[in-house]
């Protein structure tokens, strides 16, 4: 595969297949982004202070690995403090599985060490954090509720799920609650104290799912990733389950998330952040990351690749892939202001279907597609006229076969804009069964 970015207004990147295709080609990652384009406002908002301080701290942000080892020397004491107080007092206890008083089990020592950072070593709060997690575990059967059917079919994929991993292999949990501006549907789910109580209940199997996925083990992945979409979010009528739902997880699931991504994050957002504050512990704010409205998908590909990020997102993941095994790998690239680039695909053979993918995160721009023959003479096919495309427009799905030898081009035109757009594309080239027999 080439790779050519060419000065000036247009940028065109172009992909040469070997001789011998096969069905699907890999991409090795296209330039790094250009910086952000100068922002003159010279009055910050709550939210874009709270985004820089927010940038400030998640950048020197490293998750820890576990390792005994690299373990201070009063740290190590208070483990071991806090295993002899487990001994005494609970003869057989685990969770998820993990014997906690097992000798030399890595596994309970990954467990034990996040109830001691929760409680910045402190012993006795530990131990006490560490039993009220254990009684409450035992009461609301957790060990049990994946496997139960709670009946909210309607709310998976769309409410909370478990779906993809980061760039470093963490599961990574979304959360959006807007449908619940439909009063019919907030009244289903949270009508009564009954009803709040099977939500809260679905939602912990949601987590549990995403606990499953963890290694336990020094150096493993041991923590997930969450985006929280507070598009259209109903502050006011969903407080009382917000808070409930907070407090439940921080008081039953410690350090279990490495960095919590709030997206679509609206002009009133100083009000939620401080219904939130109070139920959350320093430690866990330094793990926020901040995106305003229309900058979802510039922030999310930093932290997850595009194929693994939902397509209502700026990814390319449809509910439809997930049943067909790893997602196919995508291609990264940006679109500075007042560019046009130009992505051509060479070497597609007479008969063969070329299928591929592309989005641009919060479109805004013109796209097109044509195939470009290589016989003089012939006439450039448009397989997709140029058309502006809307912000909210999801990625593009399409698929062509030639007729004769030539290259794809697909186009995105930014030159109306001055603002820089993460991108992402993929495609695969299958020959025509004649060919291939």
């Amino acid at each position: 595969m080439e790779s050519e970015a060419l000065t000036g207004s247009s940028q065109t990147m172009t992909m040469t297949l070997p001789q011998k295709s096969t069905p699907q080609q890999d991409h090795s990652p296209l330039p790094e982004a250009s910086p952000k384009p100068y922002n003159n406002n010279h009055k910050k908002s709550f939210v874009t202070s709270l985004m820089e301080a927010a940038t400030l701290r998640t950048s020197s942000f490293k998750e820890d690995t576990y390792f005994v080892s690299h373990l201070k020397s009063s740290e190590k004491k208070a483990l071991q403090e806090l295993k002899n107080k487990l001994m005494d007092s609970h003869n057989d206890c685990s969770m998820w599985e993990i014997p906690l008083l097992s000798n030399g089990d890595e596994r309970a020592d990954v467990i034990l060490l996040k109830f001691l950072r929760a409680r910045d070593f402190r012993v006795h709060d530990s131990y006490n954090m560490l039993v009220k997690c254990l009684s409450w575990r035992s009461e609301f059967s957790a060990d049990n509720v994946v496997e139960e059917d709670l009946g909210f079919k309607e709310l998976e994929g769309v409410v909370a799920y478990m779906q993809g991993y980061d760039r470093e292999g963490h599961p990574v949990c979304y959360n959006a609650y807007g449908v619940f501006r439909d009063k019919d549907m907030y009244e289903r789910i949270f009508g009564d104290e009954e009803k709040l109580k099977k939500f809260l209940r679905w939602r912990v199997q949601v987590l549990e799912r995403g606990i499953n996925l963890l290694h336990f083990k020094p150096g493993g992945v041991n923590s997930i990733i969450q985006v929280t979409d507070l598009k259209d979010m109903p502050k006011r009528e969903l407080r009382v389950a917000s808070n409930q739902i907070l407090s439940l997880f921080q008081d039953n699931y410690p350090e279990m998330v490495a960095r919590k991504i709030f997206i679509n994050v609206p002009w009133y957002f100083s009000m939620v952040y401080s219904m939130f504050s109070p139920f959350l512990t320093q430690r866990t704010k330094s793990k926020f990351v901040i995106s305003k409205e229309g900058n979802v998908a510039e922030t999310l590909y930093k932290f997850i690749r595009p194929e693994d990020i939902p397509v209502q997102y700026g990814g390319l993941s449809r509910p439809s892939d997930l049943n067909n095994g790893p997602p196919k790998p995508a291609s990264e690239f940006t679109v500075k202001g007042g560019e046009k680039v130009n992505i051509q695909i060479e070497g597609i053979e007479a008969g063969a279907t070329i299928s591929w993918d592309i989005v641009v995160g919060g479109w805004d721009l013109e796209y097109s597609a044509e195939f470009v023959p290589n016989a003089e003479g012939s006439y450039t096919i448009a397989v997709e006229k140029p058309r502006k495309i809307s912000p909210s427009q999801e990625a593009i799905h399409n698929s062509y076969t030639s007729r004769e030898t030539g290259k794809m081009v697909l186009s995105v035109d930014n030159t109306n804009s001055r603002r820089k757009k993460v991108a992402a594309y993929r495609y695969i080239v299958r020959k025509s069964s004649a060919l291939a027999l």
